[in-house]
């Protein structure tokens, strides 16, 4: 025999022990249970016994009892009890199967399915079956059951009519559990555009803020020019380059609102009808409250913030990189909404490790960093999905919200761990070029 073939040998074999070797958990057998199978293993015992022992075996009464007393431990051990009731046939009947009768059969046929079902070492179990088979065909020269020509048919139809009960019951728990698989997906869906649709009232509750802030603004600058317009013609002018850099800006945040409100972005509350909204977008349904009138922040106030969060004890550092210049509110809001909800998680989810935020400007985006060095995720993180977001440490929906606000102005979000250790959630967002002030244009 060949090097490998030998190799081949060995490792079927080492397979074919490390089988029979495995486990699984006891499980709990009630007294309930022990009760009844002492109670069977006594009727096979006297019902054997009846029948008479085998002639010419000097302890032939004995032999015939155990080969069905061990039904009593048919559930305790089960791989034991069976091979005890071999071994008893075979010293009680061999050579001379002729007086075997039918409880002989049934007893271990029985023991043969409670080694199967309920044993702790299914594989042993399993091995055990053509084992048996083999050793009975070989010691037995007769192994049909004694029993009547015309009864025939009861060893068709029994198992039959077993097994088909057995793959019935098994089909509809299988159909079962797949309802309910679908029904916790149903669910959970639900969950998500309830918290989806809150979070959208909220942020159509700021936006509506700005956009008020901004009006107002326009108001105040046009009464300021109409009043000094003939007294003062340079003030006045000035005034109107304000009103209309306010009028851009609520242009530009109207058409982020309508854009959020859209038809294909409302979502339908999971029992009420499509088209309509899960939460009325008024006062009393937004998660801000109808007394809420303080001004919505924005990167003026990010390193407020990043300062409070530093005094409740998480070291955080605020690096920006690139050329800092004016952007809307809205989108301000949203670049300090990205960071507030990312060190919100790393409090909750990672404790106090170190923490990075970073804001790059480039040419044309602005790029929103935070990055933590917490302990490392689990392989077991799920991938991101087709957004980037992966499910955060605790599964919240606040990734889902800030996914939402980001896209809102044109930008991404991914959130995910980081190859280190630790977590990470990167924004980016489209932001107007830098201009270059009229003095300084060259010629």
């Amino acid at each position: 025999m060949s090097e490998s073939r030998r190799g081949l040998v060995r490792a079927s074999l080492a397979q074919a022990l490390a089988f029979a070797r495995s486990t699984e958990p006891r499980p709990a057998v009630s007294r309930r249970a022990i009760s009844i199978d002492a109670v069977l293993a006594a009727a096979a015992t006297v019902a054997a016994l009846a029948a008479g022992p085998p002639p010419g075996r000097p302890l032939g009464p004995l032999l015939v009892a155990l080969t069905t007393a061990p039904l009593a431990l048919r559930r305790v051990f089960p791989l034991t009890a069976f091979w005890a009731i071999m071994a008893a046939i075979v010293a009680a009947y061999y050579g001379d199967n002729s007086h075997a009768t039918l409880v002989t059969f049934l007893t271990v046929g029985f023991a043969a399915y409670s080694a199967v079902v309920h044993s702790r070492y299914r594989g042993a179990a399993l091995i055990s079956m053509p084992l048996a088979t083999v050793l009975v065909i070989a010691l037995f020269a007769d192994t049909a059951p004694p029993i009547p020509a015309r009864a025939t048919p009861l060893l068709i139809f029994i198992p039959i009519m077993i097994v088909g009960d057995a793959v019935h019951r098994w089909t509809r728990r299988a159909d079962d559990s797949g309802e309910r698989l679908r029904q916790a997906q149903a669910e959970h869906e639900a969950a998500t555009r309830r918290a989806l649709a809150l979070e959208r009232a909220r942020i159509a509750s700021e936006l509506h803020d700005v956009v008020t802030h901004n009006v107002s603004m326009m108001v105040v600058m046009a009464g300021a020019a109409r009043r000094v317009l003939s007294a003062d013609p340079p003030e006045a002018t000035k005034a109107l380059r304000a009103v209309e850099s306010s009028g851009r800006t609520a242009m530009t945040e109207l058409r982020h609102l309508l854009g959020l409100l859209s038809p294909p972005s409302v979502t339908a509350d999971a029992g009420g009808p499509a088209g309509q909204l899960s939460a009325p977008l008024d006062a009393g349904s937004s998660p801000r409250g109808a007394g809420d009138l303080a001004p919505q922040p924005g990167l003026d106030e990010l390193r407020e913030m990043v300062d409070r969060v530093v005094t409740a004890g998480l070291p955080v550092e605020l690096h920006i990189t690139g050329t800092p210049r004016d952007l809307p509110p809205g989108l301000g809001l949203a670049v300090f909404r990205v960071v507030q909800e990312a060190l919100t998680n790393v409090i909750k989810h990672a404790g106090k490790p170190q923490t990075e935020v970073r804001l790059n400007y480039e040419s044309a985006a602005l790029v929103v960093e935070v990055a933590d060095n917490g302990r490392p995720i689990p392989a077991a993180v799920p991938a991101p999905d087709a957004s980037g977001v992966s499910v955060p440490r605790g599964a919240g929906m606040g990734l889902l919200g800030l996914r939402e606000r980001v896209a809102l102005y044109g930008g991404e979000l991914a959130a995910g761990p980081r190859p280190g250790g630790g977590w990470l959630v990167k924004a980016r967002m489209p932001v107007e070029p830098a201009q270059i002030p009229a003095e300084a244009t060259p010629p």
